[in-house]
């Protein structure tokens, strides 16, 4: 994997106020799959999980390195894995200050991820007829 964070960055087209349009109402190109794909990927691990929840549940919006590995029965170079795995991925940041280095939650990230796990406007999803165009006539008198 490159060295280089994902960012999703909304397409400024798309979406009633510039993001990606959601998985419910329009069909994502390769590229936002790809992007989105890692994000998800990143997110599939439960320690990964653990860890994004613990950053971004914390008072004062970031949290320390040595805060987080005494939670994990892991070793130190297995979380700071993990934790580069969130930072490309583009959900998390970090600061290095003199031996520690610190992170914090990147919320348009997570809010992109909202947005386009949302179906817009709270309406209902499409039914499968209308999906699908009406039931095939001939089945149906059979």
């Amino acid at each position: 994997m490159s060295n280089q964070e994902l960012v999703i960055t909304p397409d400024p087209g798309a979406g009633v106020e510039g993001c990606w349009p959601g998985l419910l109402s329009a069909p994502l190109d390769e590229e936002q799959a790809i992007v989105l794909a890692k994000v998800f990927k990143a997110l599939g691990d439960p320690v990964r999980l653990r860890l994004l929840s613990m950053i971004a549940s914390r008072a004062g919006g970031e949290v320390c390195v040595c805060d987080l590995t005494p939670a994990f029965d892991l070793s130190q170079p297995t979380i700071s894995h993990h934790l580069k795995l969130l930072r490309e991925a583009g959900l998390i940041a970090s600061e290095r200050r003199g031996t520690w280095v610190y992170y914090r939650l990147l919320p348009e990230t997570t809010d992109h991820l909202a947005g386009i796990l949302t179906r817009p406007g709270g309406n209902p999803l499409p039914t499968t007829e209308a999906a699908c165009g009406p039931a095939d006539a001939a089945g149906a008198d059979t």
